[in-house]
């Protein structure tokens, strides 16, 4: 209920995001109308529509994302007849006869020549809601996420029709507000008929900044800063109860000790949720649940292309270490977020690459992480001998906590040896820890299917091969030049010489890329505010700025040296075929 709350005041604060600008318009130009009859069908009918178009494209692929697109070529055009109307009676008179004739037809048995007012305010909604989507913020995207992850569900429903009425009630009390408004000025002023025909410019101008991609571009963008941080109060908010709650906990927790019958103070979280459906098992033959019954099981949920994920190994493998003669058998869940993590081989270079020695199911169908409830890269689960899940904790951080709780149940289960001096591993390159004081910029997707801050002029086209270019991208944009084809998850590059361009502000840059079907490596060079990177070359990268991509895999490309301030980063590829996933920044 919490959730469904939270999630629910998201899409009311839908109405603060620049990107609702094009469909307001479309809102405000049934006033004066009656409500039940007239706003609450539009406004139910744009709901809805999002609703179940937000579902498809959780859970039904591409196809759903281009269904999509042509429902929008639709309402544009359906929502520029109807602003076409308000600023002319007459091409309204002539532009809407035939339709109610007909639907006079249809929903009037007794011939009467009423207009069908709700069909056509339901109609309306429809089409509305067709271009709502780009309004989406964090918990919105949480919420889609979960549903791709865990497959078509009531609670994802029930998710996006809280989210879609949350906007449809700001939207209607901007309404009835902005009715009160108009109302004064038609008996003040007698304004009526500028107000319909201003109504009319405004429709069709919103209609031609959705054409123009302003909807997905320049206003989306805007919405990210606003609404955004916004919205990720409210899931902080969220969280404050349970992070208060384990505070709590930690700071009951005694002080890791060899007496006799110690007991943590630790609250038991569940059962050891089962560890079936592991398509392969990597550095050890499967195990079970009553296998590791006497056992402290630390289960970490992670992919090898994640960089919070990457920044926590280091961590984890020092716990497998220190602590597997003590009774702690660590096991990685490998659950992948992009399809080329699921090839098996990867994974094993992955492993081998990041020196992980412990046990790690490949869980390519999310069944392990479906039975633990996950929703995190990286989550970790810490669970005691007797089979009871502990404590938990999501993404990075807070290392000292999680490993003073595996004290506290190793102690709680025996062990004599648990000692008093905590691990503080040494890691390297996209290992190291972020420099949050420095970060400005945030992880970003390339593909169609969740990508944002796009600054070609060109916009996206999915899954075509187009010419794409950029010029000087804004902080936090990003484009592409050469040919490229565009998929739900990457971007391919058709020819030799296109590149990627990103202004950015952080200490480090990374970029998830892989050679797709080239034969051969991939060279590339990156360019560091039109020169080469010299000392703030990543660890992928010489000095000169030249790499080679070998494999799927996330890259370290810029490492700042000294001062770290706003940047712009370019590669330019020069051979054919690289696929490009994801930025992320440290």
């Amino acid at each position: 209920m919490t959730l469904l709350f939270i999630t629910y005041l998201a899409g009311v604060l839908t109405i603060l995001s620049p990107c609702i600008l094009p469909v307001l318009p479309f809102v405000f130009a049934r006033t004066g109308q009656p409500f039940v009859k007239s706003t609450l069908p539009m406004l139910a009918g744009m709901a809805i529509t999002f609703a179940g178009v937000a579902t498809l494209a959780a859970v039904g692929g591409s196809w759903a994302v281009h269904a999509n697109e042509y429902g929008r070529y639709a309402a544009i055009a359906l929502l520029a007849i109807f602003g076409v109307t308000l600023l002319s009676p007459s091409v309204a008179t002539i532009l809407t006869r035939p339709v109610v004739a007909f639907g006079n037809r249809i929903l009037n048995a007794n011939g009467q020549s009423s207009a069908p007012t709700f069909a056509s305010a339901l109609l309306l909604g429809v089409a509305t809601g067709l271009l709502w989507a780009p309004c989406a913020g964090p918990i919105l995207g949480l919420v889609l996420t979960g549903a791709a992850l865990q497959g078509a569900n009531v609670g994802t429903t029930l998710l996006l029709l809280a989210y879609s009425a949350g906007a449809a009630t700001s939207l209607a009390l901007a309404l009835l507000i902005g009715g009160r408004v108009f109302s004064v000025m038609k008996q003040s002023l007698g304004a009526g008929e500028w107000v319909r025909r201003g109504l009319g410019a405004a429709v069709i101008a919103g209609v031609v900044a959705v054409g123009l991609g302003a909807d997905t571009g320049l206003l989306a963008r805007l919405s990210s800063s606003s609404t955004g941080k916004i919205e990720q109060a409210l899931i902080d908010a969220a969280n404050t109860g349970n992070a208060g709650a384990a505070a709590a906990s930690n700071g009951m927790m005694a002080a890791s000790t060899t007496r006799q019958g110690f007991r943590s103070n630790l609250p038991v979280e569940g059962q050891f949720p089962s560890l079936d459906g592991a398509v392969e098992w990597l550095n050890s033959s499967p195990l079970t649940n009553e296998q590791l019954r006497g056992k402290v099981v630390l289960v970490d949920f992670w992919t090898y292309s994640c960089i919070n994920c990457i920044r926590t190994v280091p961590y984890i493998r020092a716990w497998a270490e220190k602590y597997k003669d003590q009774g702690l058998v660590v096991i990685g869940v490998h659950s992948p977020e992009f399809a080329f993590e699921k090839k098996i081989d990867n994974v094993k270079r992955a492993i081998g690459e990041f020196q992980i020695g412990y046990p790690v199911a490949v869980d390519n169908d999310f069944r392990i992480w479906r039975a633990f409830q996950n929703s995190y890269w990286p989550a970790q689960y810490i669970i005691d001998a007797k089979g009871q899940v502990r404590y938990h904790h999501f993404g990075e951080g807070e290392y000292d906590t999680s490993e003073q709780v595996i004290r506290d149940l190793l102690a709680e289960a025996g062990s004599q040896k648990v000692g008093k001096e905590i691990v503080t591993p040494e890691a390297s390159g996209a290992q190291s820890a972020p420099d949050l004081g420095n970060l400005r910029s945030a992880e970003t997707y390339i593909g169609y299917s969740r990508a944002s801050n796009f600054g070609s002029p060109e916009g996206l086209a999915g899954d075509a091969a187009r010419e794409y270019t950029i010029a000087e991208p804004g902080l936090n944009e990003w484009g592409l030049a050469g040919n490229w084809t565009v998929g739900a998850e990457q971007a391919t590059l058709n020819q030799a010489g296109g590149g990627i361009t990103y202004r950015f502000s952080a200490r480090d840059l990374h970029l998830v890329l892989g050679k797709g079907t080239a034969a051969k490596p991939v060279r590339f060079q990156v360019r560091v505010d039109g020169k080469a990177p010299g000392a703030s070359h990543g660890m992928d990268i010489d000095a000169e700025g030249n790499g080679t991509v070998t494999g799927t895999r996330l890259y370290q490309l810029v490492r700042q040296a000294g001062d770290v301030r706003e940047r712009t980063f370019e590669v330019r590829f020069l051979d054919p075929g690289v696929e490009a996933f994801v930025f992320t920044f440290g």
